[in-house]
């Protein structure tokens, strides 16, 4: 490794400046940590929302309806006027269980944290691992990238455009490319459900007459210098295209929007273990990874539907990271209780909560495998039901959540109880 000269102490480090990392730092400020820095290896601090010009958020933090650069603009006002530290143009290029920090700002540097909260969120799913058949024109582009094109460099990617992968930034995509013009021809999604919110289903496709086309998939990609064509066809219940069903649709522009995945590389170097299903951390009821002093948030612990959620869940990360730098995060406290998703629920954030360092009320976060309708979310402890929740319906696009009082945890733990397992039991009507 290159000279990295002294190395610097912080308290706090927090690697990303996005909305996960933003309300981290605040929340930690709030809760008594005066150093702290935020690292983020963009321009500019805000991440993604900054291209999210669009509106729908903040309608659940602050009570209205904001773009991605107003609500964005909410916590960096507030950063500085905290006079809370932070570097863009820097480059995290490793971190490790002791919590040394080595990142790039026009030449190596290192430092030694007290606490590490993980919020560098997430990326989209590349072309290469969906195995898209035909050859590779110009015109195929991610939903995201798409976005910066049209949001930030007021650039077109096509005219005629076929989206595959019923996301939320290729919804959003579809109805952004429509206003400024273009034509979209459909959405194509390999899922028998959409992997979107219900409200830009309704916003992006419905209002602008898009059609959805659901249990379909990219079979070809006509076309070697540019796209001039793409050809759906109908899938099988095992994801195999069927003979006979294809339609080509004549167009230029290919929009890829086929899930996300947690930005995990730094924390695989810091030994954090991660989740098989999520890609995200496994964090337990404080966000605190198995590496003691390193959190997690947003969407680099798993993927959320809005924002609002991300900036909650990252204020429970920072108050928490300034707990265990305080001293007030036991690590020698009783076993903890583990949480497991069954019946249709795929997997849970937290996976461990320990009833000694809990609040008095634990959010549990969840999404389901498939598509429910009238049902009870039923939690059990070793096998006898401790709550019930009913939901009208419940599908993979939406997260879920549950509010665990620190109570019944009590009972449970005293019970002799150490496993919870929270499931989907569909209503007959």
């Amino acid at each position: 490794m290159a000279d990295t000269g002294m190395m610097e102490e912080r308290s706090l480090v927090v690697i990303g400046g996005g909305p996960a990392g933003l309300a981290a730092a605040l929340a930690a400020r709030e809760a008594g940590v005066k150093d702290i820095l935020i690292l983020e290896r963009d321009k500019r601090l805000g991440g993604i929302l900054n291209q999210c010009i669009h509106n729908g958020f903040g309608l659940h933090t602050f009570k209205e309806e904001l773009t991605g650069p107003e609500y964005a603009a909410r916590y960096i006002n507030r950063v500085l006027e905290e006079k809370i530290e932070y570097i863009t143009d820097a480059m995290v290029i490793d971190v490790n269980s002791d919590k040394i920090v080595t990142y790039m700002h026009g030449k190596v540097k290192q430092i030694r944290a007290g606490a590490v909260i993980l919020a560098m969120g997430c990326r989209e799913r590349p072309r290469g691992a969906l195995n898209t058949p035909g050859y590779r024109p110009a015109g195929i582009y991610s939903a995201g990238t798409a976005q910066y094109y049209v949001n930030i460099e007021g650039r077109m990617p096509g005219k005629r455009c076929v989206i595959l992968g019923s996301g939320d930034i290729g919804l959003i995509m579809a109805r952004r490319m429509t206003l400024e013009g273009a034509k979209v021809l459909c959405v194509a999604e390999i899922q028998p459900y959409s992997g979107g919110l219900k409200r830009n289903i309704v916003q992006c496709l419905n209002d602008y007459d898009i059609p959805l086309l659901l249990s379909h998939t990219v079979v070809d990609i006509k076309g070697k210098e540019r796209v001039e064509g793409i050809v759906i066809a109908k899938v099988d219940d095992k994801m195999q295209p069927i003979p006979g069903t294809e339609i080509e649709y004549e167009c230029d522009t290919l929009l890829l929007s086929c899930g996300l995945l947690p930005e995990n590389e730094l924390s695989e170097k810091a030994g954090v273990k991660l989740s098989p299903v999520t890609g995200g951390p496994i964090v337990n009821e404080s966000l605190e990874s198995s590496v003691p002093g390193i959190f997690a948030c947003g969407n680099v612990l798993h993927v959320h539907d809005l924002v609002d959620y991300v900036s909650g869940e990252a204020a429970n990360a920072g108050e928490r990271a300034a707990a265990y730098l305080s001293g007030e995060l036991d690590e020698s406290s009783p076993e903890d209780i583990i949480l497991q998703g069954t019946d249709g629920v795929r997997y849970t954030v937290p996976v461990t909560v320990n009833v000694k360092r809990m609040k008095d009320l634990q959010t549990v976060r969840f999404r389901v495998g498939k598509v429910f309708g009238v049902s009870d979310i039923v939690v059990n402890a070793d096998g006898k039901e401790i709550m019930k929740k009913r939901k009208r319906s419940l599908a993979p696009g939406e997260m879920e959540e549950l509010i665990l009082k620190k109570s019944v945890l009590e009972e449970v733990a005293s019970s002799g109880a150490h496993t919870i397992t929270i499931g989907v039991r569909e209503v007959l009507q």
